[in-house]
This record gives structure tokens, sequence and C-alpha cells, in this order.
């Protein structure tokens, strides 16, 4: 049971933490939008409250519920999208951790219901191809969750832009879950302003692929059996 205890604490540092880079990045405004994280080794979920200023977030405020969205913990009201990050923990074991934003580029995208094509190599590499447009649906209950899961299905994207309304990402962490969501608006912000000047043309296929294993797994810092890293 300590360690249980322990193990909350410390998500719900992280997940605090991680609030701050939705705002340092420019993708939420006023108290909107929203990180999870699962609790390793338990069927328990951390989530920021609803309606609560990013400025006077702490790690106390963080309220953790069960896997049904049932609050478990905390003094506040759960975010009013609880059900549907708790939707996609149960049904994506792969998944430690849920973004939700309202950033605008990508927003804007999510308003005309239109994917972000591929068009550029820094999506190749992150999302794996275009960026998906999940369906309408109301905020309250899990049919955002069954949206997100149900787009994402097949697809390689961390994100899906859900139709009038927002962003969603996964990851197999909240951070990585986070940089998806800093990635979606950088992109959605670029092909936006190319598209201003006509219809950048799509990468091939064969070239996505070639660079997604690249950047998936070979770029960057890996760690070797010695405790040091490789490139």
């Amino acid at each position: 049971m300590t360690d249980l205890f322990e193990r909350v604490l410390r998500v719900r540092e992280e997940v605090c933490k991680l609030h701050a880079e939705l705002v340092r990045y420019g993708l939420v405004v006023w108290t909107a939008g929203n990180v999870s994280a699962r609790v390793p080794g338990s069927d328990l979920m951390v989530i920021k409250p609803s309606g609560v200023d990013y400025d006077g977030l702490t790690p106390a405020d963080m309220v953790v519920c069960d896997l049904n969205g049932t609050l478990v913990e905390g003094d506040l009201q759960p975010s009013s999208d609880t059900a549907a990050h708790a939707y996609v923990y149960r049904h994506r074991p792969d998944v430690g951790g849920v973004v939700h934003t309202h950033s605008t580029y990508a927003s804007a995208w999510a308003a005309r219901g239109e994917p972000v094509p591929c068009v550029l190599t820094a999506m190749a590499d992150e999302f794996g191809g275009e960026i998906p447009v999940g369906p309408f649906a109301l905020i309250g209950g899990d049919d955002i969750g069954r949206g997100i899961v149900e787009t994402l299905d097949g697809h390689r994207s961390p994100a899906v832009l859900m139709q009038s309304h927002g962003v969603f990402t996964v990851g197999r962490t909240a951070r990585a879950a986070v940089k998806a969501a800093v990635m979606t608006e950088d992109v959605a912000r670029t092909v936006h302003l190319a598209r201003a000047y006509g219809d950048p043309p799509r990468i091939a296929d064969k070239d996505i692929d070639a660079l997604y294993d690249r950047y998936q797994n070979v770029y960057g810092q890996r760690s070797t059996t010695d405790g040091a890293t490789a490139r």
C-alpha cells in the first residue's frame, strides 16, 4: 500500500509539471486542456481538476480516478474529459499518458474536419503519416474516448483531431503525449502557412515509412547494457 501511495505521489508531481509545458508552448488558454497519466501497476489515473487556473496548480490538486473515471482521491472535481481519458486507458494498455488541448492551428484543422496531410519530414518522423480526424462527440461521456481509440486504430499517429473540438494525443508516457501535442500544433501551423501558397506535395508512402523507422529506432540517444548511451 505504501508503494502505491508513493507511485501516486510521483505521478501527481509529474502531471502537475507537465501542465506547465502546455502553457509554455501556448497550447492552452484560461483553464482549458488537460494532461493525465496512468499510475503504473494499478488501475488508477491522475488528471487535472476541472476549471482550475494553470498558474495555481499544485501536485496536491491533481485528482486520482479509477479507469472508469470514478473519483478515488482528491478534494477537487476531475476534468470534464476524465471519461474520455479513462476509456483510452481501458482500451489501450500501451498508453501511459493522454493530453487534450485546443491549440489554435490544430483546432482550426479540427473545425474543418480535415486531416493534416503528411507534407513534412517532421510529420513522417513523429506521426508516421497524416494526423487523422475523429468524429464529433459531446463532452462528458466516453464517446470522445471511443472516437479516439477507433480513429487511431491502424494509424501510427499518436494524435487525433476530434471534429469541431480539438487535439487529443496519446503516448507511452505522459511526457510523450505532451511532446505529441506540441508537435501537432507545430506541424498544423506550418502546413497551414504552406497552403497559403498552394497545395504542398505529400511525401511518398515509402519515404514516410523510411523516415518514421529512422526517427523511431535510430535517432537520438540509446541506452546500452553498461549504462552508457549510443547514437
